[in-house]
Parts: structure tokens; sequence; C-alpha cells
């Protein structure tokens, strides 16, 4: 038999308590999870916004690169990608939600200045650069966004995890304790009672 349900108020207090502190834990993981879905949900509108503003900004970036390398020659435009630079600057930093780690990620602007002449090119290139410098800015929005997301919904799965756990097997376990023992209890202070009476009436006799 289990230390624990020896029918003691000792133990009976300390199967209370254990039931208070399971009853507590399972509301913060539930409030939890409400808080990671609330914040999950917003994620993901806000990731398929993203995403329709990349298919639209992708769409117009090749279009204005079709009429740039029209105007200006597939080998003008081939040379003067080679001018862009190697995007170096991002940085990720983190911000946290109910313990949730999600990503922020910063980048240098100052990489968009411009890396060639007006001079000697149309303005076809300066739109088409424009157009992938959004798509750029997007994409990178885009992957913090669904990482973040990624993360509450593995989060919320284990506090879902957790919270059932606290539901099903914990806090029936130590009700089931505080009722086995209350009724021991009782049944012990029954005999008790029983056998004072049975006493009391042999010293009268």
């Amino acid at each position: 038999m289990d230390p624990r349900e020896f029918p003691t108020k000792g133990n009976l207090m300390l199967a209370k308590n254990s039931l208070a502190l399971a009853r507590q834990g399972y509301d913060l993981m539930d409030k939890k999870r409400n808080v990671l879905l609330k914040e999950l949900m917003a994620l993901i509108d806000e990731a398929k916004d993203i995403q329709e503003q990349i298919d639209t900004t992708f769409t117009r970036a090749y279009a204005c690169l079709q009429r740039a390398n029209i105007e200006n020659g597939i080998s003008k435009v081939y040379e003067l990608a080679f001018t862009v630079p190697i995007e170096e600057s991002i940085r990720i930093q983190t911000r946290s939600i109910m313990g949730t780690e999600i990503p922020l990620v910063k980048y240098d602007e100052k990489q968009n200045n411009l890396t060639y002449s007006f001079g000697n090119t149309r303005e076809s290139i300066d739109i088409a650069r424009e157009a992938f410098r959004e798509v750029k800015e997007l994409t990178i929005k885009l992957s913090m966004v669904e990482n973040s997301a990624y993360r509450l919904a593995s989060n919320i799965k284990k506090t879902q995890k957790r919270a059932n756990a606290l539901k099903n097997i914990t806090i029936p376990m130590y009700t089931n304790l505080v009722r086995n023992i209350n009724n021991a209890l009782e049944e012990k202070e029954r005999e008790e009672f029983t056998r004072l009476k049975v006493i009391k009436s042999m010293k009268g006799a």
C-alpha cells in the first residue's frame, strides 16, 4: 500500500493540498492554452494576408523584370544583378508569449540602397528593383510569422497534453484519494465512538 494512502489526518491534508495544486495547475494550463490559441489564430490570419501580398508582389515583380529585360537587355540586367549585395544584416531576436520564445527578425534596410548608376539604366530597372525589394521584405516577414506560428502550435500541443493529464489523471486520482481517506477516517471515528459507548455502558453496569 502506498504510504500516501494511509488513513491519517496528515495524509488527508497532503492529499487536499495536492488536489488544490492540481486544480490550480489545470486552470493555469487552460488559460495559457487559450492565450496561445488566440495568438496563433492572429498569426495564421497575418500569414494568410502576407502570402496573398507576396503572390501579388511576385507576379508584379516578374512582370517588371520582364519589361526591364526587354528595355535594357537581358545581359545588362544580369550584369546589374551582380551588384546587389548578399543579405548579411538579418538579425534574429526573440520575445516571449506565455513562455514560448518566438522570433523577431530585423535587417538593415540600407542594403537596399542603389548599387548602380541612373545614367546608363532605364526606369524599368528601378521599378523592378523596388518590386523585388518589397518581395524581400514580405518574405522576411512571412518567415517570422510562420516560424512563430509553428512554435506556438508546438507549445499549444504540449500545454494541451499537460492539461489533459491533470484533468483526466492527476485530479481524479487525488479526488479519489481524499474521498477514500475521508471515508476511512470517518469509519474509524464511528468505530471509536461505538467502542467508547460500549465501554461507558459496561462501566455503568
